[in-house]
Order: C-alpha cells, then structure tokens, then sequence
C-alpha cells in the first residue's frame, strides 16, 4: 500500500498547490505516491474517517500503515518527503512553529473552503 493523498481539484487554489507539490516529488524520483483527487472521485473519502466536506476543506494523507494525516501535518508529511522542501518540514515541526503553521493552514483553510462554496465549485 502506497501513500494516498486525498485532495480538492475544485478549488483552484488546491489544486494548482498539489500540482506544484506533485511534480517537485516525481521531478525527485518519488513516484509511490496515489494522488486521489474527491472532487472526481468523491466515494474515496470513504477510505478516511472524515467526510467528503472535511477532505474539501483539508489536505489528508493516509500514509502506507494507515495513519490518517491532516491539514498542516500533511503538508509536514509531503515536505519532509520532498528532497528540496525537507528544510521547510524540519522547520514546521518546531515547538513554537508548528502551533503557528497549523492555527494559520486551519484559518485559511476553512476562508478558502468557504470562498469555493460561494462560488459553487462544487
């Protein structure tokens, strides 16, 4: 079982970060990652404990033993993975950062979720 990353196509913003994200890993020689795109396919939310609303909102990963990552600690996932961002990683997970990171990904987060449902994305 490979590394899922569950995220929203429908939001412009989302999508144009997985892409940018998605060809610094391959462009690095990492090609075990499924990239699950719900707002194609949204019966893979299924396979989270979440809901299809909350991936729309946040980044999950389900890695290969099955731990469920979400929001700023899937993107600590994915960097610390990446050879060019295992900096920003290291960094995110510092006492005093991470706290930070993760109050600012869930705020912009959910603005962001609700500025797509305004504008009926999906």
């Amino acid at each position: 079982m490979s590394d899922k990353v569950y995220y929203n196509s429908a939001c412009p913003v989302c999508k144009a970060g997985i892409e940018k994200q998605r060809s610094l890993m391959e462009n690095c020689g990492i090609k075990d990652i499924d990239w699950v795109d719900v707002h194609t396919q949204p019966e893979t939310a299924t396979e989270t404990p979440s809901s299809l609303e909350q991936i729309r909102e946040r980044l999950h990963i389900k890695d290969e033993s099955g731990q469920i990552r979400i929001g700023a600690d899937a993107f600590i996932f994915l960097w610390l993975r990446t050879p060019k961002l295992r900096w920003l990683g290291k960094i995110s997970q510092f006492p005093v950062i991470k706290p930070i990171f993760q109050l600012s990904y869930n705020l912009f987060a959910k603005l962001l979720y609700r500025w797509n449902r305004s504008l009926k994305h999906w």
